[in-house]
């Protein structure tokens, strides 16, 4: 097969993926990658993405070349890490965005975040997060419920 193009975060410091889109998964449990991420993730991973799970029970869409990135900090800690690296790498599923910007979310993965149809998928500067949406509004709920942060009040307010 084709070699994906690995780039390190230095190669495309100006890349940032934003914005979040409300998406349907398909009957096969595709999800269909918005045209304003395409040319990102073109040139960020050449298509090729990792989807693994999140402790925040949704998963995380990562462009390849910083899941590489990620998986190695993991592999560097300890051995009292090893729980952490089953949650991460042990549910790591290689997926590239195939014909009609489709991804192809594996079943164990979408029932493990509570994915059944109606999804966000939020950009968060390196990578994607993907929630079922009622999910995502319960979180995105308790986040605004606790309140702003010092740090962030002093930029937005």
């Amino acid at each position: 097969g084709e070699k994906c193009r690995l780039v390190g975060l230095r190669d495309v410091a100006d890349i940032v993926l934003e914005g979040g889109a409300g998406l349907m998964l398909d009957g096969k449990g595709r999800v269909t990658i918005p045209a304003r991420h395409r040319e990102a993730l073109q040139q960020l991973c050449e298509d090729k993405l990792t989807i693994t799970k999140n402790p925040r029970r949704c998963l995380t869409v990562f462009p390849r070349p910083l899941w590489l990135e990620f998986r190695q900090k993991l592999l560097d800690l300890p051995m009292p890490y090893d729980d952490w690296r089953r949650v991460f790498i042990g549910s790591a599923q290689p997926v590239e965005i195939a014909g009609a910007s489709r991804v192809l979310v594996a079943p164990e993965l979408r029932e493990w975040a509570g994915i059944e149809r109606d999804v966000m998928l939020i950009a968060m500067g390196t990578r994607f997060e993907l929630w079922d949406k009622l999910r995502h509004e319960a979180h995105e709920a308790s986040v605004l419920a606790a309140g702003l942060p010092d740090a962030l009040r002093d930029m937005v307010l």
